[in-house]
């Protein structure tokens, strides 16, 4: 399992699901209630100091981080979904003190916080699309991981 160490090397990331879709096809776009929380997301981080964006393939993680974009004039990397180790080799290329937001799934945010140095397990449910998570590095330690609501 591919994993960035230590972790005083890392960026601060900061990991989200999708926001809710609108239906449960493939790669469905978000909901009304999705858009409305890609918008909360673009208010609460337009000034946290986000110097990049990682989403996958599917339009759900896109739209959810095109507003946020937009703000802050940045184009989003697609990392597909299933390439966690690409994403990490990603992350680990990143400054000490930058800060990236990461927009995934609920089977890909726990493995992602696994791989950036989290020991605790994460389990989102299916139903959840209110969590924000920030790993924020220390030096010689495991990083500090906080779990938001949004």
């Amino acid at each position: 399992a591919a994993s960035i160490s230590p972790a005083h090397t890392q960026p601060t990331v900061i990991i989200v699901r999708h926001a809710e879709k609108l239906d449960n096809s493939r790669d469905p776009v978000l909901s009304p209630a999705g858009e409305a929380r890609a918008q909360r997301l673009m208010q609460m981080l337009a000034s946290s100091g986000i110097t990049t964006i990682y989403t996958t393939e599917f339009r759900r993680t896109e739209l959810l981080a095109a507003p946020l974009a937009r703000q802050l004039g940045l184009r989003p990397q697609v990392v597909p979904a299933a390439d966690r180790a690409a994403l990490l080799k990603k992350l680990a290329a990143h400054a000490p003190g930058e800060t990236v937001l990461v927009v995934g799934h609920s089977n890909t945010v726990p493995a992602v916080l696994k791989g950036l140095g989290h020991g605790e397990a994460v389990h989102i449910d299916e139903a959840e699309f209110d969590n924000l998570f920030v790993l924020v590095p220390r030096e010689g330690k495991s990083p500090v991981v906080l779990k938001l609501k949004y």
